[in-house]
Order: C-alpha cells, then sequence, then structure tokens
C-alpha cells in the first residue's frame, strides 16, 4: 500500500485546553500518554501530537517533560511522536522555540496569528521563520498547521523564501472549527485545498461538532485525518467521548470504507520524509 492509498490517521489526545477536573478521562500523565499511545495505535494511528501537564496537571513545555515524554513514547510505542509547539496561547516564544530541543520526529508550525476563542494566538512572521529554520537544522519534519485559510499564502512565501522543510515533503494539517478561525465546512475546505502548495499533503481537524464533517471531508478529498480529545470531548449528539481510542477507531474504521486504510507508522514516516528513531 503507498501514501496515496492509505489514511495518515494523528490522535491528539490532551491539548492545553481542557482541565483534568472537568474532563476525569484526559491523559495528562506519562502513564496515561503512553497507554493512550499504545491504544491508538493499535486501532489505526501513525502518529501523536503531544501536549503534556506537570503534576498539577496544568499545561507545561518544561525540558526535563518533554524529553522524558517522548523517549517513553518511542520506547512503547511505535508512532511517530509529533511535540505542539503552540503550548498555550500564553506560553511565551522562547519556550514554544526550546520544544525543538527535544528532538522530537516531527513538531506543529502554526502558519499566523488567529483569534482562539476569547484568546489570541499568537505567531509572528519572524517566530514562524525560526521555528521554521530550527527544524531544517533538526532535522524536524514539521506539520504546518493552518487555522484560517489565509496562512496557506504565509506557507507558500514560508517555501519560497526559506526553502523546503526537513524531510523534502510539505504536510499540512488545516485546523478548522476554532471560534475565530475558518469553519469546518467541505465548502472551506475545498476552498483551501486550491492554496495548497504543490506536492502537499494534508490532514483535517475538525473541533467540536464539525468532526465529522470535516473528517467525511477530508476523506472524500484524498486527505488524512487528525482526532482526539484535544479537539472534541463529545463522540455523538449528547454522547461524550470515552477515551482517545475511540476516536481513532472510528477514523480507521471510516477511512477503510473509504478504500483507504490507515497507514502504518512505517509507511508515514515514509510519507511525510521522518527519520527512524533518533
Amino acid at each position: 500500500m503507498t501514501a496515496s492509498s492509505g489514511t495518515l490517521v494523528t490522535v491528539a489526545p490532551t491539548g492545553a485546553e481542557h482541565s483534568k477536573a472537568e474532563v476525569p478521562n484526559l491523559p495528562v500523565t506519562l502513564e496515561e500518554l503512553v497507554r493512550t499511545g499504545q491504544d491508538c495505535e493499535r486501532v489505526g494511528a501513525s502518529m501523536i501530537h503531544v501536549h503534556i501537564r506537570d503534576a498539577e496537571a496544568r499545561p507545561s513545555l518544561d525540558q526535563g517533560l518533554l524529553k522524558e515524554t517522548v523517549a517513553a513514547l518511542r520506547a512503547e510505542t511505535g508512532l511517530i511522536v509529533q511535540l505542539s509547539t503552540g503550548g498555550a496561547v500564553t506560553d511565551p516564544e522562547e519556550d514554544r522555540l526550546a520544544v525543538l530541543d527535544a528532538m522530537p520526529d516531527s513538531a506543529s508550525c502554526t502558519m499566523g496569528t488567529v483569534n482562539f476563542g476569547d484568546a489570541v494566538f499568537m505567531n509572528r512572521w519572524e517566530f514562524i521563520v525560526e521555528l521554521h529554520k530550527r527544524m531544517q537544522e533538526r532535522r524536524i519534519v514539521p506539520e504546518y498547521e493552518i487555522f484560517d485559510i489565509g496562512q496557506l499564502a504565509s506557507l507558500n512565501r514560508l517555501l519560497d523564501e526559506h526553502g523546503a522543510p526537513a524531510g523534502g515533503h510539505v504536510h499540512v494539517d488545516l485546523v478548522m472549527g476554532v471560534p475565530g478561525g475558518m469553519p469546518g465546512t467541505a465548502e472551506m475546505l475545498t476552498s483551501a485545498l486550491r492554496l495548497l502548495p504543490e506536492g502537499a499533503s494534508f490532514s483535517a481537524t475538525g473541533v467540536g461538532r464539525t468532526t465529522l464533517p470535516v473528517m467525511l471531508a477530508s476523506l472524500a478529498s484524498g486527505g488524512h485525518l487528525r482526532v482526539g480529545m484535544e479537539d472534541t470531548l463529545s463522540y455523538a449528539k449528547g454522547e461524550r467521548v470515552r477515551d482517545n481510542a475511540q476516536l481513532a477507531a472510528r477514523a480507521a474504521a471510516l477511512s477503510r470504507i473509504a478504500q483507504r486504510p490507515p497507514l502504518s507508522a512505517e509507511q508515514a514516516r515514509g510519507m511525510l520524509g521522518v527519520q527512524q528513531t533518533r
């Protein structure tokens, strides 16, 4: 099976927005993250997008915790380990850049500033360029996160001015349905695809109630999927998510129905240009 005939399923299990007190089944400890990774890999995920929490379950960019998390996920799963450089919206740029020192396989690179609910997720152009360059130097494969359609123009500018990413392949995640960003509709996804860099692959993420419409539209358009409790806490109307594996299993099942079954981690590494375990 080639990458074009399969589906990359990424799980984003935690995020920085939800409280453990309000969402008791949210994986926040290292043990919970590793177990989540194992469960999701078993049902079809090949990449994990990681935010970490401290001992009080607060969002953290602590270097020791980041390195420990990367090492544990590598030791206990075969998943591609992708760290978030977004952190929480209040995290300073220097701490977000330092995430790369944990040497994950991949890291997120958000392509612009966006209103994020009642907050502002700040991503200055100079910060984006520095993040891109540091990933090139460290051979960390970026996933370019797009919250609004104009950010695709910024991505094309970035590549034109500063060269191809580590691994040589451009992969984009369209994050749709965030209040303040682009809506999670099939029409918007189709519009975004017209602006993708030539040869790029894409995943799509539907936040909240846009989860299923975005998932189905992405599969219908030849795209890949990101799912997880970072993005939704509802499995169906009136039904809360049991765990991240439930969401990953649904994504894998739908990809099989679309006759583009889940890629293995090895196949996904080949598609993205990710080096073998460091």
